[in-house]
This record gives structure tokens, C-alpha cells and sequence, in this order.
């Protein structure tokens, strides 16, 4: 087995104000933003699955916080880009649905990223729409050689989004985590040494995460997280 460095970066936590740069209407369920602020230019997100505070005043004046995943951050010009998945309710959900250009939040973390290898022989890549925006970050940074497997729930099939082509690279959309679950129990891992990630809803990343250790994948190659639990607002954890 290759020794692979997976390295634990830290960052000092810190809040930084921005303001609403930018507002696109990705898809039915979707909604990008880019963000901007002086302070982001102590900013740092190495990994695909960090995480960060939201933190915003909803319509009746409280403070709210939520737990997001950067899409991306342009150096450069210090913009911070976050995807944010549409609901019929939520406080998160209906900031982002009338956010405009001026609008203004906080940012708090991330606290410090996991930074997995790429070299990997295969990367198999398991999310619903919650964590999509996280797997498609990974998708942007790996190399277009590295063999990617990718199981994605959404509930709109205008959801779906095209990810550059590549001969191995199989992606394969469903509408429903059952059908996802189906899919993992289905597969066969390739041959070699891969990672693992799941991320969603609690019980699907359990289940996903369960059939993936039955089938063989090493525990110490494998990362899942619940981003969401039916019932419960504000949910994040790892499994």
C-alpha cells in the first residue's frame, strides 16, 4: 500500500464581514454568490469538503448561522464563491433567493482543512444535492486523468450540471437516495487503491458509507459526513 500524506492544515478562526458582489441564478435549485470583503484577504480553503459559518440576519432580525461549503476562492481578486441549495423553507434558502449586490454577512472559518491526495488510483465521489456543490469543487481540482466515480442525488433533473468530459470519468445522476444506495450496492470497486467521500442527507451517508467499508474500501481511505438530517435544521456531522 502507498503511503499517501493526507495533511491537517489549521487556521486561526476568524469572522470576516463581506458584502454581495455578485448574484447567479444557477439552476431551479441552485443560487451562486460571490462575496468580497477586505478581510478575505487573510482567507484560506484548501480542501474541497471545508467548512464555514454563514452568519446572516434572517427577515425577523435574528441572527442566523449555517454551515457551507466554499465553491471556490479567487486569490486574486479575493472573491469567495458560495453555491446555496434552494428549499420551499429555510432562513439560508430565502436570504440567498433575495440577496442583492450590497447586501452584506459574515464568514467565520473555516477552522482548517483535510487535504486529501489526489494521486490516488480512483476517486469515488457519493453526494445528494446538499453536498453537490462540495463534489463538483473536487471534480474542478482533480487532474482530468484521475479516474472519478460519482453517484449524485438531486431532485430536479435541471439540477444536473455538466462537468468536463473526460474517458474516465463516470458520473451517473439519480432522482431519489434509494436509487443511490442501489447504484453502491451495485458497484464493484475498481482494482488498486482508491478514496472514498460520501456526504448528504444522515441516513443515506450512513448507508452509503456502510455498503462501502462491507464492500472492502479501507476505513482510513474513506470520508463522510451528514450535511443534513430530515427533521433537524442546522445539521452537520461527521460519520
Amino acid at each position: 500500500m502507498k503511503e499517501r500524506n493526507f495533511e491537517r492544515v489549521r487556521f486561526e478562526l476568524q469572522q470576516r464581514p463581506v458584502v454581495v458582489s455578485r448574484v447567479e441564478k444557477t439552476s431551479e435549485g441552485f443560487i451562486t454568490i460571490v462575496f468580497t470583503g477586505p478581510l478575505l484577504a487573510q482567507f484560506n480553503s484548501l480542501s474541497f469538503d471545508d467548512h464555514i459559518k454563514f452568519i446572516f440576519t434572517n427577515v425577523a432580525g435574528e441572527t442566523v448561522r449555517r454551515d457551507y461549503t466554499p465553491r471556490s476562492f479567487n486569490t486574486a481578486t479575493q472573491e469567495l464563491t458560495i453555491e446555496f441549495a434552494l428549499h420551499a423553507h429555510g432562513d439560508a434558502s430565502d436570504w440567498a433567493k433575495n440577496a442583492r449586490p450590497g447586501d452584506s454577512a459574515v464568514i467565520a472559518g473555516p477552522k482548517g482543512s483535510m487535504v486529501i491526495p489526489q494521486d490516488f488510483d480512483w476517486h469515488l465521489l457519493v453526494a445528494d444535492s446538499s453536498s453537490l456543490p462540495a463534489l463538483a469543487r473536487r471534480i474542478d481540482e482533480l487532474p482530468k486523468e484521475a479516474h472519478v466515480i460519482a453517484v449524485i442525488q438531486v431532485d430536479d433533473e435541471s439540477d444536473r450540471r455538466r462537468f468536463e468530459t473526460a474517458s474516465n470519468r463516470q458520473i451517473t445522476w439519480v432522482e431519489t437516495h434509494q436509487q443511490a444506495i442501489g447504484l453502491i450496492e451495485a458497484l464493484e470497486l475498481p482494482a488498486g487503491e482508491g478514496f472514498s467521500w460520501v456526504a448528504g442527507e444522515h441516513v443515506f451517508a450512513l448507508q452509503a458509507r456502510d455498503i462501502l467499508l462491507q464492500k472492502g474500501q479501507a476505513k482510513e481511505h474513506m470520508k463522510a459526513a451528514a450535511y443534513w438530517k430530515k427533521g433537524a435544521a442546522n445539521f452537520h456531522e461527521k460519520i
